[in-house]
């Protein structure tokens, strides 16, 4: 598996408020075998997860996923605004929001039960800051003692939270659910912002609202505050034989519905369905897995998402969530991944990105990781 089947769910046509356009997912039949469920975290939601020894990932976390596979039906669900993974418990990231924290041990977590407990989101975003994340894997004489004590730790990205993003409470509340549904695109001024999928209608009405506690990129951010308003779906039929009874006229709106979809799917859904992934499996639960992934990282080539799946054992993607990295993030994720495929040797490194050394170092020095270097003054 590298990339993402959305089998079974048909998009509606869009609703749009101002900027914002959601585009209704919905499932003929639920997925068998799997609930989604919310846990709410008092004191505000500032929480720190231990990842691994001596690394903890801090962030805004108001809230968690239960994913429940016993039949039962019951179960719970998490979020958040400024994210870190670092190597030193005593350290703070800067800016950090100062509330009170939850600790949560590991990103995912059994429950009693055939029940996992997940960090939505915070999942993706943890596989995306550890992304080469032990720094150089040898002494070479470009880096600092502190890359190779440390690597890249304290690792930071900043994100938006949901409310922040212009229109999106207000579409989230104004528009009905459809009867099915079981996600959402989430578009601002046409660029997609992110994809949320669930198993069960029941569980997509349970989680709709909790979409503005959701972490957004700062393009969609700016996309939403500074874009124009965009165009709404209108159904256009034409005068024709067959419009003068109610069932000529409901074929005709339904073939205006299947058209918006077919566009759709092949205009606006392409970057995240076209995409070669890399995927990484966390848990496996029965016969579903979780999954979170990253893109490949490749420059001027548009939107790219990192998000968390859960599939079935064919492969069908019961639960979908998924974060639009800026143009500033692919570029810290194509540099890591060039200077790892390197093993970190600025001059094969400066090759390999089609640089010259200093150009590269440069580069690196941009991206927020000069502490990496040693001092050349």
């Amino acid at each position: 598996m590298n990339t993402l089947e959305l089998t079974g769910l048909t998009a509606r046509p869009s609703q749009v408020w101002g900027g914002i356009r959601l585009v209704p997912l919905v499932r003929e039949k639920p997925v068998e075998g799997l609930r989604l469920h919310r846990e709410v975290y008092a004191g505000g939601g500032s929480g720190v997860v231990e990842v691994g020894p001596r690394t903890h990932y801090t962030s805004y976390i108001p809230h968690g996923f239960v994913a429940d596979w016993s039949g039962e039906g019951a179960g719970t669900a998490a979020y958040g605004t400024q994210l870190a993974a670092h190597g030193d418990a005593g350290r703070v990231p800067p800016r950090t929001v100062r509330l009170p924290r939850h600790r949560h041990h590991r990103m995912a977590k059994r429950q009693p039960g055939d029940r996992l407990r997940f960090l939505p989101l915070h999942l993706a975003m943890e596989g995306y800051l550890s992304l080469h994340f032990g720094g150089p894997s040898t002494a070479w004489e470009e880096w600092s003692r502190q890359a190779l004590r440390d690597g890249l730790s304290p690792r930071a990205e900043d994100a938006y939270l949901g409310w922040s993003v212009r229109g999106l409470g207000d579409a989230l509340r104004v528009f009905e659910i459809h009867p099915g549904q079981c996600g959402v695109m989430v578009y601002a001024a046409d660029a997609l912002a992110a994809a949320f999928v669930v198993p069960h209608p029941g569980d997509y009405r349970l989680l709709h609202a909790s979409l503005v506690q959701d972490l957004y990129g700062e393009l969609v951010h700016q996309y939403a505050m500074y874009g124009a308003p965009v165009s709404g779906f209108g159904a256009r039929i034409a005068n024709g034989p067959g419009l003068n009874t109610l069932a000529g006229l409901r074929a005709a709106a339904r073939e205006q519905e299947r058209e918006w979809t077919e566009a759709h799917d092949s205009l606006f859904a392409r970057e995240l369905l076209d995409t070669s992934y890399g995927f990484d499996r966390v848990y496996r639960m029965g016969s579903f897995t979780l999954w979170r992934f990253l893109p490949p990282f490749l420059r001027n080539r548009g939107g790219q998402h990192i998000g968390e799946t859960i599939t079935d054992s064919s492969g069908r993607v019961a639960y979908l969530k998924t974060f639009r990295l800026s143009e500033a993030q692919i570029r810290r994720g194509h540099l890591l991944r060039g200077l790892a495929g390197a093993d970190w040797q600025l001059p094969r490194a400066a090759v390999a990105l089609g640089a010259t050394e200093e150009e590269l170092v440069r580069r690196i020095r941009a991206a927020g990781f000069e502490s990496l270097l040693r001092d050349r003054g």
